[in-house]
Order: structure tokens, then sequence, then C-alpha cells
């Protein structure tokens, strides 16, 4: 099995001590980037443009943790993204750290230290290899068809709930949350009656995983059907998948099941790894991004008028909201020998987080970054879904999600507009929308 790198007590404690080089940045962070409380307000782009400014390769420190340079411009950030050689997602992994080591849910650790997102060469391409086919130009054609059915049918379920109540509709909850869960299934091959449990598993681990953030307690009885759901979880991947392996269909799981890594097929740690990637990861983003661009149409009406006017002109809005919206928050890599950036030295072994929103809205790439523009004629060179090996398989997958959606929303509802009633849950790797109340308006 692979073995994975993470940091020792002593390490920690090392980098602690002090830096191998003087820090050159001119201010400190201009907001608590690791305060969740912050995101709950949506993500820091004030603070982002002050550190783009004065410090755009910021040292942060963290409770937990040895601390990070926090970069916030494009170019540094798709350096970095590009040189995976001198900056390694594998070792010390892409999140941040929360919660003491002993409070982390032992199994789901592990399998999220072998997820692909994880991984540096020689491991890390040749599972991506094997999810390659199913989001080509040609499969995400194919599906297009059957993703846009289901938003007629999600929109149908809306439109009668609004008429049925008068009120307004969470958007999240009816529409938002429903598709990108549909697409994975049709993916990955889960039956029908099998993904309800997905939604249930998404949810204890969505909880638990704020809880850790927040450093608080575990409700007893929470914990219970947590730690239950989790095991629940692992062995249905472990059961489906060891089925493809024995009897490969044509879908995502039953490659995955077939992978192979130096001509072996992966060990029960690695599947693990990739089926929590999928449960956790497949979904989350466009689910943020569907509810982003509903806000974004409200708050930009005139931009919205445009597309109901001229639909082929949502293809390139649903680049720009990506862009505005940003979903991930950031990625983090760890330095792997002496480096610089911006000329700023970084010490084989520090941090560096990289925050997609703020180089989203660098004004040296996008002209009136705060602006949502749907002509905007680089829109496409966002980094919401990263850049180089690591970059979003699913990119095409989510593009596709948010065309479907809004030209049937936009069709079928030209009024409807987000109510200004916003949850957003306490996280800083992915902008979770988690409540989003829309009125259709009048029917149509």
């Amino acid at each position: 099995m692979l073995a994975n790198v993470s940091e020792t007590a002593q390490e920690e404690a090392d980098l602690r001590r002090g830096h191998k080089y003087d820090l050159h940045y001119t201010s400190p962070p201009a907001a608590d980037l690791t305060d969740l409380d912050l995101f709950t307000k949506g993500q820091p782009f004030g603070a982002f443009a002050k550190m783009r400014e004065a410090a755009p390769v910021c040292w942060h420190d963290e409770e937990e943790g040895a601390g990070f340079w926090a970069l916030t411009k494009y170019q540094d950030i798709r350096a970095v993204e590009l040189d995976t050689k001198t900056f390694s997602s594998q070792k010390g992994g892409i999140l941040m750290n929360y919660g003491h080591a002993d409070a982390r849910h032992p199994l789901l650790h592990r399998a999220s230290l072998d997820a692909m997102i994880n991984l540096d060469q020689p491991y890390h391409f040749p599972l991506r290899r094997e999810h390659m086919p199913f989001f080509t130009p040609a499969y995400v054609a194919n599906l297009r068809e059957r993703v846009d059915a289901k938003v007629t049918a999600l929109l149908d379920a809306m439109e009668a709930k609004a008429r049925d109540t008068g009120g307004p509709i969470d958007m999240v909850e009816s529409f938002s949350a429903e598709l990108p869960l549909f697409t994975l299934c049709e993916i990955l091959g889960v039956a029908e009656a099998d993904r309800p449990k997905l939604i249930k598993w998404m949810h204890y681990l969505e909880v638990s995983a704020d809880t850790m953030r927040k450093g608080e307690a575990i409700d007893p009885q929470f914990f219970g059907a947590f730690v239950e759901n989790v095991l629940e979880m692992f062995e249905y991947g472990k059961t489906v998948l060891k089925a493809r392996r024995a009897d490969p269909k044509p879908d995502l799981l039953s490659a995955i099941a077939n992978a192979e890594v130096d001509g072996e097929l992966l060990s029960d740690e690695m599947l693990d790894g990739s089926w929590l990637l999928i449960v956790f990861a497949g979904n989350d983003t466009t689910r943020n991004s569907l509810s982003g661009t509903m806000k974004l149409l409200t708050e930009f009406p005139e931009e919205k008028q445009k597309l109901i006017e001229d639909p082929s002109r949502i293809s390139n809005m649903v680049h720009e909201a990506i862009r505005m919206v940003s979903p991930v928050i950031y990625m983090r890599r760890t330095a792997t020998q002496d480096a610089e950036i911006n000329g700023q030295k970084i010490a084989e072994g520090e941090k560096v987080v990289m925050y997609y929103g703020a180089a989203n809205r660098d004004p040296c790439v996008f002209a009136e970054p705060d602006r949502f523009d749907i002509a905007r004629t680089n829109a496409k060179e966002h980094l919401a879904f990263g850049l180089g090996p690591h970059v979003c398989l699913g990119q095409r997958v989510a593009n596709m999600q948010l065309e479907a959606a809004y030209r049937q929303i936009l069709a079928r509802f030209p009024d409807i507009e987000w109510t200004g009633n916003i949850d957003i849950a306490p996280n800083n790797f992915v902008h979770a929308i988690s409540r989003l109340d829309v009125d259709p308006g009048p029917k149509t």
C-alpha cells in the first residue's frame, strides 16, 4: 500500500520555532483566514484585495499547525499549481489542520490521505487516467439529455411547491443539492434505490466536519449515528467496488475498481480513498455554484435580463459565475525544497495556501473584478477548478449542469430572484451555501 507522508510533532515544533529564512512580508494578513465565522458572511474578498496589494505572499499563523503562506495573486497561484515537483499535495495534505489528531475519525482520516486529490506522482496520474473517459466532451454531451430531464423534473416540483405554499422556496434543498447528486450517481452507476444513502452520508460528513473545524464537542447521540453511517458508507463502497471488479460495467465505479498502480489493482485502503473523494467532493462545488449563480443574477439584474433576451450568452455566463463564486476557497501545498514565490523565500516543509477567490478577483487579470459581467472575454481563465495535474476532472460536468439549469430556470421563471435570505456554513474550505431562499415570481 502507498505510504503517506505525515507531519511529526517534532517537525511541527521545529517550524514553530522559526523560519529558515527571514520573512519579507510587509504587513500581517488583513483577516484571520482560519476564523470559520468570517466565512459565514461569504468570502473575505475585501481582505484578499488588501493582502494582494500589501503582501501577496503573506505569513499566516494558525492555532492547530505551524502556520502557512497565504497566496492571493493569480500568477503566484498559477505558478504553484504548475510546479508539482516543488509544491506537494501528498506531503502534509491539501487541507489545513482542524482539531487535535486524536479527535479525528481514524478511517475517515486515513481514507482522505489515500484519495487521489492528496497524491503526487507516480501514484496520482494512474488513478486520474482511469477517471478520464467519464469526463470527456463526448461523454458529457451524452449525459446532457439525462441532466436536462432531471432539471425539468426538479423545476416542476419547485413550481408545485411554490404554488402550494405561496412562499419562497429554499433553492438548495429543492434544486442545488439534488441535481449534482443525480449527475454524480449517473456517472458512477449507483443504483436508483441506493441514491438516498449518499444524501444521508453527505449530511453526517458535513455536520461532523463543521463541528471539528469549530472545535466544538460532538453531541453523543449524533456521534453514535455518525460512526454508524461512516462504517455503512465505507462498507457500501467496498461491496459495490468489489462487485464491479468481478463484473465490470460501463461506469466510473468499474473504472476505479479495476484501476492499477504499478501493475497492481488498488488496495482496499486506496479504494476507500477513492470512494470518499467521490462521495464528499463529487457534488459539493456544483451545488454551491448553482446557488451562488442565483444570488449573482439577483444582485446584477441587468445581466440577468441580457440572458433572458439572448440565452446563447448563458455558456459564457457560467464561466463568469464560477469565477465570481469560486466555490473551493483554497488548496494547500507543502514545499519539498527551498523555493521562492514572488520574491518571498519559502523554506522546505513550509505550507502555502492558494486562495482561488482572491486569484479570480485579481485586477491584473480581470478588469473590474468585482463586477459580474456575462460578456467578460477571459472569464474562462478563472482558477476555480485549479490548474495543472490536479485540475478538477469534473469541470466539464459542472459547466454543463449550470448551463442546463439556467437555460431552463430563466426560460420558465424569468422573474425568479433571491429573497435575501441565505445561510452559509462555517467552512473556510468550500463556500458552503446551506440555504438560499428564492421567489419564483408570477406563474408563467
